[in-house]
């Protein structure tokens, strides 16, 4: 799956840079979705997300491109890569800006785990 964003100026910090945590609130958000449109009927909560590293300062008016896959899926809990690249709208495929995995768990209406609906496509793991 792929998502886009424009880097506006309220996205910005006080150095004029795009603001760390706008960016991980969007990589959050494609995530969830990834994981809402595979498990139709599940209620994902965010519990992990690996390494955050900045790679390379992006302005305004860049255009973010998000890449978003599936990893690995267990009973309760399921996987996504995110992977961004930076583009002026002139290259393809873009410059690698972040990249991390964002761990989300199914949870029951009592706020407890439960096992993920079922989807032909798990790979197990998680």
């Amino acid at each position: 799956m792929e998502n886009y964003k424009l880097v506006m100026p309220e996205h910005l910090n006080h150095n004029g840079f795009l603001f760390g945590g706008a960016l991980l609130k969007w990589v959050d958000e494609y995530a969830w979705i990834a994981a809402s449109l595979d498990y139709r009927g599940a209620s994902f909560v965010t519990i992990a997300m690996d390494r955050v590293e900045f790679r390379r300062p992006v302005g305004l008016g860049t255009i973010l491109r998000f890449a978003v896959e599936k990893a690995a899926a267990g009973r309760t809990s399921v996987r996504y890569r995110v992977a961004v690249f930076k583009s002026t709208g002139a290259e393809a495929g873009g410059e690698p800006v972040f990249a991390t995995e964002v761990a989300l768990v199914n949870l029951g209406g009592n706020g407890r785990k439960c096992p993920l609906p079922s989807c032909p496509s798990i790979e197990h793991g998680a």
